[in-house]
């Protein structure tokens, strides 16, 4: 059971997680183009992809849980409890910040008019910078996670 809660985690982490860190990125471009339905669409898949990672969440604590005693893991363990909170902070920047500037955003280049116009090009809507800021942070704390599950230190 050891073994197939560790799959289940890390194919978890790769299919789930990887989209909530990556489609932000996928959106500045969609943003700077000016496509109000692709921004939409991105912030709707933002969203899902994030609140479904807790899936991963579910399946690396049943993980711990059938851990080989012999290891001692446990959530008092220090790699465990900061990937914990590293997640839980990548969480909540994308739920309360990325998502909402993406919809934002999305509703700002619904309102200026077609995708593409010289005018969605030049100027970056408002939120812009807290969509790359927030996701590029995500990103790392993402990575943190990732390193501290290999390194376990």
């Amino acid at each position: 059971m050891d073994t197939l809660f560790n799959v289940l985690h890390v194919v978890a982490a790769v299919f789930i997680v990887g989209p909530m860190a990556i489609l932000p990125m996928t959106g500045l471009r969609a943003i700077r183009s000016g496509n109000a339905a692709q921004i939409t669409t991105l912030a709707k898949s933002v969203f899902v992809f994030t609140l479904v990672s807790l899936v991963v969440v579910f399946f690396g604590f049943a993980a711990l849980g059938m851990s080989d005693p012999k290891d001692n893991f446990s959530i008092a363990s220090p790699w465990i409890w900061i990937s914990i909170v590293a997640y839980v902070i990548a969480l909540a920047l994308n739920l309360f910040l990325v998502v909402p500037a993406m919809r934002k955003a999305g509703a700002s280049a619904a309102a200026s008019g077609t995708p593409g116009s010289a005018a969605a090009v030049d100027a970056k809507p408002e939120g812009y910078s807290r969509i790359a800021a927030g996701s590029g942070i995500v990103s790392l704390l993402l990575v943190l996670v990732v390193v501290l599950m290999v390194w376990k230190p």
